[in-house]
């Protein structure tokens, strides 16, 4: 039953309708044990406000935007709820955005993806947080429960070869730069790989794009394109409507560990923070010597324009990390047959390593990951100024703490929690080495004059940190 406020839910002013209506699952959710049904409604109200905010910004899948707090305002009497009926689950939406219908019916992808938002905020709730098996204080027990969470997304097939490419970029990038993610990600759809990323805009759905044309040409169907994300960020980054596998786990240590899990190897688009952040923890990752032998092809592209962009990023891990960091990928500029050749090739001595050490295809179990890449990092203003950030640290030890660095930026930027902190208290300091926090505030400050921290049309930016050298 949908009750309509405008006969055309699809007009330009789509955005500002609302939609009533019951929906039933789809996936996994569809066939349930009346227990299951009400250990999920149970759960549903406990975390009610996370499921609300997630389920509306799937709902939103494909608006561009990524201010979640204007989100929520526009939308603030929308509700979700979850109910138990004879055929198993119910899912009713009030004043609903009218764009995720089309003549009152909802899209099929928009319903797949808000059926998974369901599934793994109450999953991990019901399933993972309360069990004692999984010792979220533990590394092991953490790479236990990222396993669970992708497994109950039915993402992990035992059958399927390595083929699986993680692209990580900006959600806030030039047009040129996202022309040039398509071709990067045909060429490698021509070449039978299937994509994941974080499931937003920009270089997250640009790789998608162009794969789905390279998979129809070589009739490599259905493709896989895999969405990650978490509930902190889902909102300012939405599911791009490509998406057709979307897992969500519960924090962003464990969105990172997800993806290096997953993939096979990882194409790195420009970007902002938040692909500073992704670059600092799969090179804090590859530097633990136990990862010394382990092939894992990490590519750095862009167009010509983006040159400049790489050579920075370049210099700043030299600094930071060394030469022994920056052996660890290769920079392509404007050569998309390149990077998909370099992926092919890089994932084929995934596979024979593999095959040799009697590891996972699906999974990598062998990646070692140290704790301080899996302990969740709530950046507060506190825990941000204690951040150390020096050359007597261990290297691994500094690229985590810079990972948490520009993961407090992130927050600030575009969560909500951290939003309203910087509106409250001000902005986040960051400490460190004198050099270090030169290099790192000059980084900063090429990004947001390339308009890297926010989406295109918004406002003007204001910086949520300040470096305290």
């Amino acid at each position: 039953m949908t009750n309509h406020t405008n006969p055309d839910p699809n007009s330009r002013s789509c955005m500002t309708e609302k939609i009533s209506t019951r929906v039933y699952p789809s996936g996994a959710l569809t066939m349930l044990s009346r227990e299951e049904v009400a250990r999920l409604s149970d759960a549903s109200e406990e975390v009610g406000g996370l499921l609300r905010q997630c389920a509306l910004a799937v709902l939103n899948s494909g608006e561009q935007g990524d201010d979640a707090e204007a989100m929520l305002k526009l939308y603030e009497d929308f509700r979700i709820e979850v109910h138990q009926v004879n055929r198993g689950m119910r899912i009713d939406l009030h004043n609903a955005p009218a764009c995720a219908f089309v003549d009152g019916k909802m899209i099929k992808g928009i319903r797949e993806l808000l059926s998974a938002v369901v599934r793994d905020i109450v999953y991990f709730h019901t399933e993972i947080n309360p069990n004692p098996y999984f010792d979220l204080e533990d590394s092991e027990g953490i790479t236990n429960a990222v396993f669970e969470i992708v497994r109950n997304a039915h993402l992990l097939d035992a059958q399927r070869e390595p083929n699986l490419v993680v692209c990580w970029g900006g959600h806030s990038i030039s047009s040129p730069e996202y022309d040039y993610t398509k071709e990067v990600g045909y060429q490698m759809g021509l070449r039978g790989m299937d994509i994941c990323t974080g499931c937003g805009p920009g270089a997250m759905k640009g790789p998608m794009k162009g794969a789905t044309i390279g998979h129809a040409k070589q009739r490599t169907l259905p493709g896989h394109y895999v969405g990650v994300s978490e509930p902190g960020i889902i909102a300012a980054e939405a599911p791009n409507p490509i998406v057709n596998e979307l897992v969500i786990l519960p924090d962003i240590e464990k969105r990172l560990e997800a993806f290096v899990r997953l993939g096979h190897g990882i194409v790195v688009f420009p970007g902002g923070v938040g692909t500073a952040e992704e670059i600092l923890y799969i090179l804090g990752v590859l530097l633990n010597p136990a990862n010394a032998e382990m092939p894992f092809p990490l590519v750095f592209t862009g167009p010509e324009s983006a040159r400049e962009y790489f050579e920075e990023i370049d210099r700043f891990i030299a600094m930071t990390l060394g030469e022994q960091a920056q052996q660890r990928y290769r920079i392509i500029i404007n050569d998309p047959v390149a990077v998909a050749r370099e992926m092919v090739a890089g994932i084929a001595r995934v596979r024979d390593w593999r095959v040799e050490v009697n590891d996972a295809f699906y999974f990598n179990w062998l990646l070692a990951i140290d704790s301080i890449f899996q302990q969740p990092f709530n950046p507060t203003h506190e825990a941000m100024a204690k951040l150390q950030i020096s050359r007597d640290l261990p290297v691994h030890e500094m690229a985590a703490n810079l990972r948490r660095a520009f993961s407090g930026i992130v927050a600030g930027n575009v969560k909500p929690q951290g939003v309203r902190a910087i509106r409250e208290r001000g902005p986040f300091e960051i400490h460190g080495e004198s050099d270090i926090m030169q290099a790192l505030d000059a980084l900063l400050t090429r990004f947001v004059a390339q308009n890297r921290m926010k989406l295109p049309g918004s406002e003007a930016y204001e910086p949520c940190y300040r470096v305290v050298a």
